[in-house]
């Protein structure tokens, strides 16, 4: 064999040698697709993800080493979840984060085979996404936001922060099943309260509507808020809390995001943990588990914060006792 011609079959096993290195490469690379309620420069929707990123690099999986991450952001716009959950879809992910019910409820409508993880999720066995909790069946899996029955202490939240209390609104999408779920158990609490409280609703549809509804509910006295968990007011949610100042009306809120940002009062779990959680099981499904025997969990920790700022601004004395079993005080 010539010099020149054994030299011209190392270097073309070499590169061969080469593909197919990069080729095993490629394979190891797992995909992660993301699917987030809320708008791109949201910090809540922001500190989820980022949470979830870390938790990620804790088990194993780097960025651009072994994983790469696929986000979108459909905000409150049906038609855009839809959209991006047909594109994640497409893309062929091996797993996919869906945050709150409606990316779920969009991506099981594209999907019933890519694992799919949720988290903060609502009543995931009523709205018929898994068959039970313990056993969901199927292609998804994932952690709840609440149960139902936890909305009924909003309601004795506001009655302590404004004992004068007659009349409360409550902010929740009038034709989703968690719109229905929370009024409901805020209806049972109402009923069973010796003080008589009534209750009107106002349906988060847009931010010109919400501040119509506020304004004419707030011509009467002795009126309070509830804002009900809900995508529509997580993406109003700085409005929203800016009409109850306006308006003078205590407002209690679902999660403790919306204190931060100035509103008076919140009870509900810890949003950032399901997505720390939610790591774990996709963790798990990279590594060769399924959904399906993966227990849908609830929430380990629900805490009350109180922002006493807005409680000043507003007039509102704050019971001792209230403020003693608080799990954050906001000053």
């Amino acid at each position: 064999m010539r010099r020149r011609e054994f030299f011209g079959l190392i270097g073309s096993a070499a590169t061969l040698w080469s593909l197919a290195a990069y080729a095993q490469q490629a394979d190891l690379i797992r995909k992660v697709a993301v699917l987030m309620n809320f708008a791109a420069d949201d910090p809540e929707g922001q500190a989820r993800l980022q949470v979830f990123l870390q938790s990620l690099r804790k088990t194993g999986w780097i960025e651009e080493k072994n994983l790469r991450i696929e986000v979108r952001w459909a905000g409150d716009n049906t038609e855009r979840c839809q959209q991006y959950a047909r594109e994640l879809v497409d893309s062929a992910p091996d797993v996919i984060l869906a945050s709150a019910t409606p990316c779920l409820a969009a991506l099981q409508w594209v999907t019933r085979r890519v694992p799919i993880v949720f988290a903060n999720a609502v009543d995931p066995v009523g709205a018929g996404f898994v068959t039970s909790l313990a056993r969901p069946g199927g292609n998804t899996t994932g952690f709840t936001a609440f149960e139902y029955s936890i909305s009924g202490k909003w309601l004795e939240l506001l009655k302590e922060l404004a004992p004068n209390l007659t009349r409360v609104a409550v902010l929740r999408e009038l034709y989703t099943a968690a719109g229905v779920g929370q009024f409901a158990a805020i209806q049972t609490m109402a009923s069973a309260s010796s003080a008589g409280v009534e209750l009107s609703v106002i349906d988060p549809a847009d931010a010109s509507g919400i501040e119509r509804a506020l304004a004419a509910f707030a011509h009467e006295p002795n009126g309070g808020v509830i804002v009900t968990a809900s995508t529509s007011t997580a993406a109003y949610r700085k409005s929203i809390i800016s009409l109850a100042k306006r308006y003078r009306l205590p407002a209690v809120y679902a999660f403790r995001y919306f204190t931060a940002d100035g509103g008076l009062a919140s009870y509900g779990p810890d949003t950032i943990d399901a997505f720390r959680r939610a790591a774990a099981y996709v963790d798990r499904i990279l590594k060769g588990e399924k959904p399906a025997d993966l227990p849908v969990q609830a929430p380990t920790k629900y805490e009350t914060v109180i922002n006493l700022t807005t409680a000043k601004a507003l007039g509102l004395k704050v019971p001792p006792t209230l403020l003693a079993r608080a799990d954050e005080v906001i000053e």
